[in-house]
Order: C-alpha cells, then sequence, then structure tokens
C-alpha cells in the first residue's frame, strides 16, 4: 500500500492552531504525524488523499501554511518510523517499544508495538493519558471494549493490566490488522479485533470503555456506549480539548447516564473519566 506525505510548514502557528489541524486532519483521512523544524508531515493513504478538500480545510483556517505533497512507497515506511519512533516510558511503569528496540525488562509492563500507519504509539498526548489512566484502574477481571483503537495499545495494556476480554474497534482496516498483530507481538490472547464502526459494537455488556477518538466522533457514539456499558462501569474519553470539549461532552454524556468523575490535561489534550450511574 502506497502512502502520501504532507509536509506542512508556518511562519508562525499556536501550538493549539496546531493542534486543532491535526485533529481536522485526522478527520480526513490522515494517521501519523511527525514533527519537524518548521511544522509537521502528516500521512495518509494514498486512496483517500484528496487535495481539493485539504484546500478547502486550509482555507478556513486563521493562519497561514504551505505544504508539500509527496508519495511515500509502502516499503519506505517503516524507514519513515523507524527514524522517529523512540521508546517511551508511561507513569514509571510501562514501557513501549518497536520490535527493534531493546527489551527492558525491568519494567512491571512492555508494549511491543508495529504502528504500520495505525494511529496509537503512545506518542500523542491523548494516548498517553488514556495510558496513565489505564494504569491507575483495576481492570481485573474486568471485560474491556477498546473504540478507535489503532495500534490496540489500550486495549493491549488493559489485558496485561488483568482484563479478561478486550475487544478492539477501528473503522480503518489497516487498523483493524494492526491490533492482530500486536496483539500476538505482545503475547495476548485474549483481544478481538473487529473492523468498523458503533454498528460493530457486539450487543454484550461491557466493564470499562476506551474510546480515543475525537470530539465529534464521540458525541456520535456516546448513546451506543452507554447501552453496552454496565451500571457502575467506567467510561474513558479522549481526543478531544479542555476548552469548550469537556463541557460539551459532560452535558451530552449526561442524557445518557454517564457521569463526570475527572480529567486529566497535557496542554490542550483532554482524557476524562465517567461513570454509569
Amino acid at each position: 500500500m502506497n502512502y502520501i506525505k504532507v509536509s506542512f510548514g508556518f511562519d508562525h502557528i499556536e501550538d493549539y492552531q496546531q493542534d486543532i489541524l491535526i485533529a481536522e486532519l485526522a478527520e480526513i483521512g490522515f494517521d501519523t504525524f511527525e514533527d519537524t523544524p518548521t511544522g509537521f508531515d502528516a500521512f495518509v493513504v494514498e486512496q483517500q488523499f484528496e487535495e481539493a478538500e485539504l484546500e478547502r480545510m486550509l482555507a478556513e483556517q486563521d493562519f497561514e501554511c504551505h505544504y508539500e505533497v509527496k508519495p511515500i512507497a509502502s516499503q519506505n515506511w517503516n524507514e519513515e518510523w523507524e527514524k522517529n519512533f523512540s521508546p517511551l516510558i508511561i507513569s514509571d511503569d510501562c514501557y513501549v517499544r518497536a520490535t527493534f528496540h531493546e527489551a527492558k525488562p525491568k519494567y512491571r509492563y512492555e508494549i511491543v508495538i508495529d504502528p504500520k500507519m495505525a494511529f496509537g504509539t503512545g506518542h500523542h498526548q491523548t494516548t498517553t493519558m488514556m495510558m496513565q489512566y489505564i494504569l491507575e484502574t483495576d481492570f481485573l477481571g474486568k471485560k474491556v471494549l477498546d473504540m478507535g483503537a489503532g495500534t490496540a495499545i489500550l486495549g493491549i495494556l488493559a489485558s496485561k493490566r488483568g482484563a479478561k476480554q478486550v475487544v478492539a474497534i477501528d473503522y480503518d482496516e489497516v487498523c483493524y490488522e494492526s491490533a492482530i498483530d500486536n496483539a500476538q507481538l505482545n503475547h495476548v490472547d485474549n483481544l478481538v479485533s473487529l473492523c468498523g464502526s458503533k454498528e460493530a459494537i457486539p450487543d454484550e455488556t461491557f466493564d470499562i470503555i476506551l474510546a480515543n477518538i475525537n470530539r465529534n466522533i464521540l458525541l456520535d457514539q456516546i448513546y451506543r456506549y452507554a447501552e453496552v456499558l454496565k451500571i457502575d462501569g467506567e467510561i474513558f474519553f479522549s481526543g478531544f480539548y479542555e476548552t469548550p470539549d469537556l463541557d460539551i461532552i459532560k452535558v451530552h454524556c449526561e442524557q445518557f447516564g454517564l457521569y463526570y468523575v475527572s480529567h486529566k490535561k497535557i496542554n490542550d489534550w483532554v482524557a476524562a473519566k465517567f461513570v454509569k450511574s
């Protein structure tokens, strides 16, 4: 599979503006981002790239931006992310690495990730905060739903934390396949990967739901999460900003019996915990 790399450059841009731009790019198919000295690179599957749509989106921004489009052959992608994917330590307890990094068994949890253009190496603030919540939460014997699973890094950590079963769902076929491969890499045999969106959620009940997507998709799917979450079950959201997104999500969740407990914040990104009453 071939990819398109779009290199974005800015004369001046605020951090929050770049974060918003990345979130909007994710909504039109871009799924991997790398910082550069003058901006960032964004990657999208060649068949999903529509430059006219990108132009329309950029025209709505309130900052100046220039970009360059470059095709990336699939055989070159591993070289691209190997150069930029460094190991990551979460809460001094979890070590995230790629297959080509040295193992470090001194950490309680070690997760090996092969991204394959799937979102979720732990480096993005939203994934980091979700992993912090997982490390703070009792997963022993719990049944877990991981929505927008990407590489399945969250589901894999939940399994290593003692989850009885994990259902990982993503609409992207690359993510679906990545979740299967990464579960095998980590010797996780209780993770089921499904390709789809809210319609793929099984008619079963779950103790814990993880949903690291974006505000608009969350608002569309929260009712379904509430249907399959057990009473007193916990749900963790991320992929949005503190202002104005968190208050919007709080109000929407209350309509379905999901009540705010706490949230974490890194820069302007937020992860939040809710409980079903």
